[in-house]
């Protein structure tokens, strides 16, 4: 055991060394209605109308929602004891990125098996004080016919470690304009609807006192996986008959519901480079896409 490891919080360096929850295996249906209420919380027509439509990159996420009785959610909404959640006694949980590998779509009207993994866990220390990093490692398959492969980079901090400034203001001017661009207000609704379409409860999200009163945020905070989903627009809408094949993101700094989210993507032969921010501050999250 490294030195760094040695002078970790006890209850991550446990989780590090002795955390090793089994995997887990679940089955869903693709179906045409999460993927219409999600674009249409975009304002977008469905691409996915029919058996047969292909799903677009990650929007897997809306399959295999997680219901937890009231009972066993945390302070946070979160729940206090799900499969790939670390047992500390305190935490603080954001998306820090992932990685996907599309070998083909799933389609509507197929029925699909998530194998869930823990791949890592590891402690390090950051600037703000003593992270626990864990991945988690999904396979989709319909049949044995194994469609994506996706890693979740999940990040834990103790809550005395969380420092959320208040978002500095805006120096002026416009944004460089890239070929391919959009803009997006995460408004109190939007993020309630994406909540609601992701099971997702944590309170940081739509309960304004609780983000900025107990978590100390700057406001309502955007979704991580809404804006990695934002960053594969894009190419959904400027390159249509391109069909990815990896996809990368990297979340660097939150968003606010005060934020206009400035979306942007440059293509450069057999991939593209995204990112998403407000204003001329620095990007919020980051990421990278290359075609089959």
């Amino acid at each position: 055991m490294s030195s760094d490891a040695q002078a970790a919080p006890e209850a991550f360096r446990v989780a590090a060394e002795e955390w090793r929850p089994g995997p887990v295996e679940t089955t869903d249906t693709v179906t045409a209605l999460p993927a219409s209420t999600f674009a249409a919380l975009l304002d977008e027509p469905s691409p996915v109308t029919a058996a047969g439509d292909p799903l677009p990159p990650l929007w897997h996420w809306f399959l295999f929602p997680s219901v937890y009785p009231q009972s066993a959610l945390g302070a946070d909404g979160h729940p206090a004891d799900a499969a790939f959640t670390p047992p500390l006694p305190e935490r603080r949980r954001m998306f820090g990125g992932g990685r996907l590998s599309v070998t083909a779509p799933l389609r509507c009207g197929e029925t699909v098996t998530r194998r869930s993994s823990l791949a890592s866990v590891r402690t390090r220390e950051g600037g703000s004080g003593w992270l626990l990093l864990v991945t988690v490692r999904h396979e989709f398959a319909v049949a044995d016919d194994v469609r994506l492969v996706e890693e979740q980079d999940l990040v834990y901090r103790r809550p005395e470690d969380v420092v959320n400034p208040a978002v500095p203001p805006q120096p002026g001017g416009a944004v460089p304009a890239a070929p391919w661009q959009f803009t997006l207000t995460p408004d109190p609704v939007l993020l309630f609807r994406f909540s609601a379409l992701t099971s997702n409860a944590h309170r940081i999200h739509y309960d304004r006192p609780y983000a900025t009163g107990v978590e100390g945020h700057a406001g309502l905070v955007v979704h991580g996986p809404l804006l990695a989903l934002l960053l594969l627009e894009p190419p959904r809408r400027f390159a249509p008959d391109r069909a990815v094949e990896t996809f990368r993101w990297r979340a660097r700094r939150p968003l606010f519901e005060t934020d206009l989210v400035e979306v942007r993507g440059e293509p450069e032969n057999d991939r593209a480079v995204l990112r998403a921010g407000a204003g001329r501050a620095p990007d919020a999250v980051t990421g990278e896409v290359t075609y089959r």
